[in-house]
């Protein structure tokens, strides 16, 4: 293991002086604040190892859109509104993202990203000329409007997006897949049908070739307010969140197939909830560092039951829930509080859960699929530390970083949404800000659409992703709706 890669099993080592001095990129007195943090149960910000942010000049529009360390540049695409390969503009509310495909093209490197976008309904019948549709029926008068488009990146630069998945609902976050395509997910916790008799709260699978793209739902995986999705591929079992305040469960999905390939998933599998082993209905939410549980799986009947209340078996009641919820809690199921962002590395999952932790803004889980232990990395203590983490990505070389989605915060580098890295310690740095806040002329300019002005700084950052060689982080900011493929001297840092 390189010194740059993130285990939190070395943050554990703090606890001496001599593991202090055997981290040669720690300062003492970093290890001393990492100690301080462990014993207050909270996780503590500290200087970047890339350096202070400033405002950074985007190389597309001439626009200072981001705050970046020095050395660091980016490129913008795909913009809400920009004309996609099949002449329809750009659908809004950038969510979720992945690359699904590195492949070589004559002497050069393509990437296949897949990125979710995070609308509910709406008036565009043509679900922004996508070549599959799951719902094209109306709710009232309104159409689903949300979906997925590909992005496709060669050798640093953007070529072309393309549309993918239409008439879904509120794709907010996913997945990506061993076998190369996304696993795209709906937000959405009702149990109403459009007028084509279709429900949503489903997970998706989208190909990278756009016209193999089924439009049906993996209904196994479940109904509920999915969030993210990650699969270990030594077992082919698929882990997965639940954004639905205080009554958020957390889900593996064991495929019928487990050599996956592209809709092995679809057919079928046994969905599980987790519940933390000699204890019923526990609420993992208010977590501290390094509190851990070990846990076991309760079989879910019916994946596609629609909400309800339920009563576990210690007799505490919970109402309004998701099927599935209600049938793992029946069974003395595990809850957090808003589980967002999971991602898969070197054995373990990472699971973020937004409003975690000792003050709710946010709680890290690593997950050792080995031994089902689950063990709290990042506890936030206040929105300065992390505000209200949503997407995450681990990095090629181990490193993480956390998608805020708490509104901006005011900080030495003044207001705005960040990105935060977390170092092999378990304290958080800041190494990207939301700087948008353009005006109409200088979007015109630009050639971008002069309605999409406005102060967006306290818009989210999300769908953060590394290319296989981290050489690029890519990310969204969701309002007004832009991509970012951002690279700079990661090898200064965990990163």
């Amino acid at each position: 293991m390189s010194e740059h890669n993130f285990a939190p099993s070395r943050r554990h080592l703090l606890k001496s002086a001599s593991a202090a001095a055997a981290l040669p990129f720690i300062a003492t007195l970093g290890a001393l604040h990492s100690r301080e943090a462990q014993a207050a149960g909270n996780t503590l910000l500290v200087d970047s190892p890339y350096g202070p942010i400033a405002p950074v000049d985007d190389l597309i529009t001439g626009l200072p859109l981001l705050q970046l360390p020095a050395g660091f540049s980016y490129k913008s695409f795909g913009w809400t509104g920009d004309l996609m390969s099949n002449g329809k503009p750009t659908p809004r509310a950038h969510d979720g993202m992945g690359v699904v495909t590195s492949r070589r093209v004559g002497r050069g490197t393509e990437l296949v990203l897949i990125r979710n976008h995070e609308v509910g309904t709406g008036s565009d019948a043509s679900h922004f000329g996508a070549p599959a549709v799951y719902d094209s029926g109306t709710s009232g008068s309104s159409y689903s409007n949300g979906g997925t488009t590909n992005l496709v990146f060669r050798d640093g630069n953007w070529i072309r997006t393309d549309a993918n998945l239409g008439g879904t609902r509120t794709n907010c976050a996913g997945g990506i897949t061993p076998w190369g395509s996304w696993l795209t997910c709906e937000e959405v916790g009702s149990d109403s049908a459009s007028s084509q008799g279709r429900k949503h709260g489903y997970v998706f699978e989208c190909a990278a070739d756009a016209s193999q793209t089924s439009a049906e739902p993996i209904i196994g995986m479940g109904r509920f307010a999915h969030e993210a999705v990650a699969i270990d591929p030594s077992t082919g079992i698929a882990y997965l969140t639940e954004d639905s305040s205080g009554k958020s469960g957390f889900y593996r999905y064991i495929p019928t197939v487990t050599q996956g390939a592209l809709g092995s998933l679809a057919q079928g599998g046994k969905l599980q909830m987790a519940k933390v082993k000699g204890l019923n209905n526990g609420n993992i939410a208010p977590a501290q560092l390094d509190q851990s549980y070990e846990l076991e799986w309760v079989d879910i009947a019916n994946p596609d039951q629609n909400r309800g209340n339920a009563t576990g078996p210690d007799g505490a009641a919970i109402t309004n829930a998701a099927g599935p919820f209600v049938q793992g809690w029946q069974q003395g199921g595990l809850r957090m509080n808003r589980g967002e962002g999971i991602w898969y590395f070197a054995g373990k999952m990472f699971v973020m859960d937004t409003s975690g932790g000792n003050v709710g803004r946010g709680a890290i889980w690593e997950l050792d699929l080995a031994s089902q232990t689950l063990v709290c990395i990042y506890a936030s203590a206040s929105e300065l530390v992390g505000d209200a983490g949503d997407n995450l990505c681990v990095s090629p070389r181990g490193g993480i970083v956390i998608c805020e989605d708490g509104g901006g915060v005011t900080d030495t580098f003044g207001f705005g949404s960040r990105l935060m890295g977390l170092s092999p310690e378990g304290d958080t740095f800041i190494l990207a800000k939301n700087n948008v806040n353009v005006n109409a002329a200088q979007l015109t300019a630009a050639g971008k659409l002069g309605s999409l002005a406005g102060n967006h700084r306290g818009s989210e950052l999300c769908g953060a992703c590394f290319d296989p060689t981290g050489r690029f982080l890519f990310v969204n900011i969701q309002t007004p709706g832009i991509t970012f493929a951002i690279t700079g001297p990661w090898a200064k840092g965990a990163l």
